[in-house]
């Protein structure tokens, strides 16, 4: 696959900030030596893998990597694009072989990562896990500021397996906060329980899959060997370095709008703010000819109302004399 090849952008992508993945992020020659080609054999396969597989020798499928290659293409669009929106992604692999690679995918990205058994609810029942994780929260506390010290042995060493029976299994997710925007998979086939709770929730599946996989339940597929450790690492590396400069993007954005609001807030002129005028005193020169002008005043009030209470008077009068 050329370079010029036609790119593939996600649904519902602004044109304008359309960015454009070079096919040189990830070369056939680079795949062929890590053996992403290599699939299942021949008889574990799934016949809904037949678009994605090129051929078969010595009874192992073997993958068409111009479709891992458009897999890749697809996938780095979306990520760079739900990255620069600051959503998250979450990144599971609970192989052996994968731990290291998706716990790497998390600490370069800082995003949340499962690579212990897949907890029923992660995604669905999101507030209990919460809760499971403030329980933790709240078993440091009592390490730190020593109130663990009045447990008797016994109880102690129950908190002590609690604690890490939590830090095991939700260690990965503690800074999720919300949903994320996309789930990175190696292996649906073994994750069935995560994929079903990403698509019940309404998240974009990314999957690595092998032949043996049924690509129906992701979202953009990525044919690959997802057993062999230099597969999974080369795969997993190019979709981390599309969340790095999507979040990179993010953090310039949002420092940038920073600094608008500085400059629209502006630097306070003195003068321009509304100053007390309670505790005020004029002058002590001006003090007697103010006193004099408000006592003039209400003389001339006084005087005014005695004359009109004379007219109304007169008025009154006549009328009566009108009516005799």
């Amino acid at each position: 696959m050329s370079a010029g090849a036609p790119l593939h952008r996600p649904l519902g992508a602004n044109p304008l900030n359309y960015r454009l993945v070079s096919m040189d992020n990830a070369n056939v020659q680079e795949l062929i030596d890590a053996g992403v080609h290599f699939g299942c054999r021949v008889s574990r396969w799934n016949p809904k893998m037949a678009p994605y597989i090129h051929g078969r020798r010595n009874l192992i499928h073997i993958i068409d990597l111009r479709e891992t290659l458009r897999g890749i293409l697809r996938a780095q669009n979306l990520l760079y694009h739900l990255a620069a929106e600051g959503s998250s992604i979450l990144w599971v692999g609970t192989k052996r072989q994968v731990k290291g690679v998706i716990q790497d995918a998390g600490q370069r990205t800082g995003m949340p990562i499962v690579t212990e058994r897949w907890i029923g609810g992660t995604l669905t029942n999101f507030s209990v896990i919460r809760s499971r994780l403030k329980r933790l929260e709240e078993l440091e506390k009592m390490d730190e500021d020593g109130s663990a010290a009045q447990f008797s042995k016994k109880m102690l060493s129950s908190l002590r397996r609690e604690r890490r029976k939590i830090t095991r299994n939700l260690g990965g997710i503690r800074e999720m906060l919300g949903m994320p925007g996309a789930m990175v998979v190696v292996d649906p086939a073994r994750e069935l329980n995560a994929v079903r709770e990403a698509r019940r929730m309404g998240l974009v599946v990314i999957g690595l899959l092998d032949t043996d996989c049924d690509p129906s339940h992701v979202d953009i597929v990525i044919p690959g060997n997802d057993d062999a450790l230099k597969s999974v690492r080369l795969l997993v590396d190019q979709l981390v370095r599309s969340v790095e400069e999507g979040a990179a993007n993010h953090r310039e954005r949002m420092a940038s709008v920073g600094v608008a609001e500085k400059r629209d807030d502006g630097p306070t002129i003195p003068g321009d703010e509304p100053r007390p005028t309670r505790g005020n005193r004029l002058p002590e020169g001006l003090a007697g000819v103010d006193r004099s002008r408000s006592r003039g005043r209400s003389a001339g009030g006084e005087s005014s109302e005695d004359g009109l209470g004379v007219e109304v008077g007169k008025a009154a009068s006549g009328g009566e004399e009108a009516a005799g």
